[in-house]
């Protein structure tokens, strides 16, 4: 699936399967991608539980808005709205964050509980469905899907059944985070953040997951960019500045006496400075000038880009992140077929 955004942030999240046959759940865990965390149940009494126990999302909107109270307009005609995104940066420091369900993955014909009645006792309306059925009970499915009671089905005896499975997992894990952060994306994606939606932008941002082998992404400001994590944890930054944004880079650094070779490096925009105690901007204090700037790639476009990219990036304390490869191979350990 084409994405037209950047979302603020994104992670890794886990998948429940739940099917009253256990080699069928058996055989699926050995088919799902490799680096798919996932849980398994063949009772859907003991799945919902433990969903329904834990209706935990990432940040929503009540966390990361706020009612800006510090103003000197007098006038409450004005409904200022403060972003708090230092409460997205704090989410990479929670080493539970893969616990998060974004997709359910559940059979329609058990015994116990068929899937529909499954999905409509989920409490966390968060978490995408998906229905797998026998051919007998697609036109269930499709009134199931146009009701909005699942997102997507999927037919076992189908020979793609697998592949298709995988696919839609994936697309409907990149819909959780849209949906959870949708009003948070609007806000972003204005003024010093509109690269979130720039179609250059968002197209070079994927090649770099790519390269780089990027599982999660996590938005920062001064400077303005992007904070990256690989598999096993290490850290990648993004630096992204328009004109605008390089103009007053240069600016503040004439104004702070930078020295005249530091300010030519700048006027060319073949480097980006990444001065990451003085929120991005250049100070005295820098009198090793070059080892903070790196090679800059432009974006050109009605609205052009300047970005770089910072390997083990000073300014995060990262030492403890719990690392995605690692989750997995604690759940391999600590998590036997649930009942």
């Amino acid at each position: 699936m084409k994405q037209h955004t950047v979302e603020p942030f994104y992670f890794p999240t886990t998948v429940t399967f739940v099917d009253d046959s256990a080699p069928f759940l058996s055989n699926i865990s050995l088919q799902v991608k490799s680096e798919l965390a996932f849980q398994l149940y063949h009772s859907p009494f003991a799945a919902l539980a433990a969903l329904n126990h834990d209706a935990g999302i990432p940040p929503s909107d009540s966390e990361l808005f706020s009612l800006y109270r510090y103003r000197e307009d007098a006038s409450y005609a004005d409904h200022i709205i403060q972003v708090r995104l230092d409460k997205i940066h704090r989410e990479i420091h929670n080493a539970q964050r893969f616990d998060h369900v974004s997709v359910v993955v559940v059979d329609y014909d058990m015994p116990e509980m068929n899937g529909l009645e499954f999905c409509r006792q989920l409490t966390n309306s968060s978490i995408k469905k998906i229905l797998l059925t026998g051919k007998a009970d697609e036109q269930i499915a499709v009134s199931a899907f146009n009701a909005k009671t699942i997102d997507r089905f999927i037919r076992k005896q189908d020979t793609n059944a697998m592949a298709l499975l995988n696919k839609t997992i994936a697309e409907l894990q990149t819909e959780y985070f849209q949906d959870v952060e949708k009003t948070l994306s609007r806000a972003m994606s204005v003024g010093s953040h509109l690269f979130l939606r720039n179609t250059a932008f968002v197209e070079r941002f994927q090649e770099i997951q790519q390269q780089l082998g990027i599982v999660e992404h996590y938005l920062t400001c001064g400077p303005n960019g992007l904070l990256m994590l690989d598999a096993v944890g290490t850290s990648y930054l993004l630096l992204v500045q328009d004109d605008a944004g390089l103009q007053e880079v240069y600016e503040i650094a004439f104004d702070q006496a930078a020295p005249p070779e530091l300010l030519a490096q700048l006027r060319s925009g073949r480097f980006l400075p990444y001065f990451w105690q003085t929120n991005g901007h250049y100070a005295p204090i820098y009198d090793n000038w070059q080892s903070y700037l790196h090679p800059a790639t432009k974006l050109e476009g009605p609205h052009s880009y300047s970005y770089a990219i910072v390997k083990n990036p000073d300014g995060f304390n990262l030492k403890y992140v719990q690392s995605y490869s690692n989750y997995l191979d604690q759940l391999d350990i600590n998590q036997p077929l649930a009942t």
